[in-house]
This record gives C-alpha cells, sequence and structure tokens, in this order.
C-alpha cells in the first residue's frame, strides 16, 4: 500500500507563490503517472497537472503558464510550483499516483488564495 503525504499549502495573496510536495512511502520510479488535482468547494475533484514515468507532462488549461510539476525520482518526490496564484485556485489539493497495482491518493493539502 502506497502512502502519500502533501505538504506546503497555506494561505497565500492573489499573484503569490505556493510549492506543494508530496511524498511517497516508496520509490516513484516504477508507476504510470503521477498527478495533482484539486477540488474546490462543493465542485468535484479536477486534473490539475501530470507527469508520465518518462518526464511529459500536461496540465489543465486553466493551469497552463503558471504551474509546473516536476518530480525528484531520488527522493520519491513530486512537486507542484504554483505561481501567479488567483483565487479560483483555492481549494483542496490532492497528490495521486497510479501504478499496475492500483490507484493512490494523499489525504490532501488546503491551497486559499486571497484577493
Amino acid at each position: 500500500q502506497v502512502q502519500l503525504v502533501e505538504s506546503g499549502g497555506g494561505l497565500v495573496q492573489a499573484g503569490g507563490s505556493l510549492r506543494l510536495s508530496c511524498a511517497a512511502s516508496e520509490s516513484i520510479f516504477d508507476i504510470n503517472h503521477m498527478a495533482w488535482y484539486r477540488q474546490a468547494p462543493g465542485k468535484q475533484r479536477d486534473l490539475v497537472a501530470l507527469i508520465t514515468s518518462g518526464g511529459t507532462t500536461n496540465y489543465a488549461d486553466s493551469v497552463k503558464g503558471r504551474f509546473t510539476i516536476s518530480r525528484d525520482i531520488a527522493k520519491n518526490m513530486v512537486y507542484l510550483q504554483m505561481n501567479s496564484l488567483k483565487p479560483e485556485d483555492t481549494g483542496v489539493y490532492y497528490c495521486q499516483l497510479q501504478k499496475v497495482s492500483g490507484r493512490y491518493w494523499g489525504q490532501g493539502t488546503q491551497v486559499t488564495v486571497s484577493s
């Protein structure tokens, strides 16, 4: 059972930056992908950014040019650098890992962007 622990959330003013981190309990070398999802109050959980085993990245249109997903395989870490934050970026951010054995989620970290 893979465990994922997110950190780095908080309260920030619009235009500010945050860096989210996700620590995996085991190697992230042999996986399908890792991703960050966001769930705003009263809304569904949506994909924000994804990085494949080959390092290919994909982003939701709403965050392109502002967010960057990256990973450190040696440290079993995935990051989400968020710049030029907007109030609509507010929500709980979840780390997700997809491998052959299944899909795993972290507990989430709250990001609040004030206007």
